[in-house]
């Protein structure tokens, strides 16, 4: 396995599978054809045009839009398989920071391939032996990636919430960072893929931070979503990124990066460096 099979395996999907999603006359996602029928069938909710999916022109505000898909996911779960809703909205929008157009539930985010939006913080001790991430073991319970290896601080970015607000929310909850702990993380870059999943398309942005943190600090899970936490050698992070799939797949990306940030990957020993970090931040 090589660093970039990684990559490969987050950007695995065919767009020519897919249709273009617009709402109020703004790209918005994207719509497997094999589901367009399925939409077809609301036409006061969705409108099919030529080589389009749209929701209707009669839905003018976001709380319409935002109510109309809900109705339609409810009669369309059955037919679909859909999976139960996570109870977390994602704002569909044309771009980050740019006016939501409605929202739904994250369950359901791929099926409408609209961008999802997260934070993913590196957990950093600097000790006299070398660096060292915190890393956190997944649920079995976890609807994604039961049991893999994850950041130490992770998830989506619901509508409604400030990024730092966010970081502030899921230090707390993942592991029982204090507030004021929580907002020294530092931004550091985004990384973009694009995946094909089960249910459709996931065009995802995953905002970094890194989080210096004292020997002293020993993080808790409190909302039950890790079941402990590891402080791993970085050195030893980047061999089980290279060798193997011990991590939740996206959190491989989030790992490159910060070997490539912080020296620990280097252009002259990694003969991928380059398409590395290119592939980090695909077009999407």
């Amino acid at each position: 396995m090589a660093y970039l099979d990684h990559i490969a395996a987050c950007n695995a999907h065919d767009i020519d599978r897919f249709l273009p999603f617009f709402a109020d006359r703004r790209h918005v996602g994207w719509v497997r054809d094999d589901h367009a029928p399925y939409l077809a069938a609301h036409p006061d909710i969705f409108r099919l045009t030529g080589d389009t999916v749209s929701l209707h022109p009669r839905l003018t505000t976001p709380a319409m839009r935002t109510q109309a898909v809900a109705q339609a996911l409810t009669a369309l779960a059955p037919g679909l398989g859909l999976p139960a809703p996570r109870g977390e909205w994602y704002a569909a929008g044309p771009g980050w920071n740019e006016p939501s157009l409605f929202s739904l539930d994250r369950a359901y985010a791929s099926l409408f391939g609209i961008r999802a939006f997260g934070i993913h913080v590196n957990g950093i001790v600097r000790r006299p032996d070398g660096l060292f991430l915190w890393i956190g073991r997944r649920a079995m319970d976890r609807p994604v990636a039961p049991g893999q290896l994850d950041n130490m601080i992770a998830g989506g970015q619901p509508a409604g919430l400030g990024l730092i607000e966010n970081l502030v929310k899921e230090a707390a909850e993942e592991a029982a960072v204090p507030e004021a702990l929580a907002r020294t993380a530092r931004p550091v870059g985004a990384i973009t893929y694009c995946l094909e999943d089960e249910w459709g398309l996931k065009p995802d942005t995953m905002f970094c931070f890194d989080l210096e943190l004292s020997e002293d600090f020993i993080p808790r899970n409190t909302d039950g979503e890790i079941t402990g936490f590891e402080l791993m050698p970085v050195d030893e992070a980047a061999a089980r990124v290279r060798t193997g799939n011990d991590f939740k797949f996206n959190v491989n990306l989030v790992l490159l990066d910060f070997l490539i940030r912080h020296g620990c990957l280097t252009p002259d020993e990694e003969p991928d460096y380059i398409a590395i970090v290119r592939g980090l931040r695909r077009g999407w």
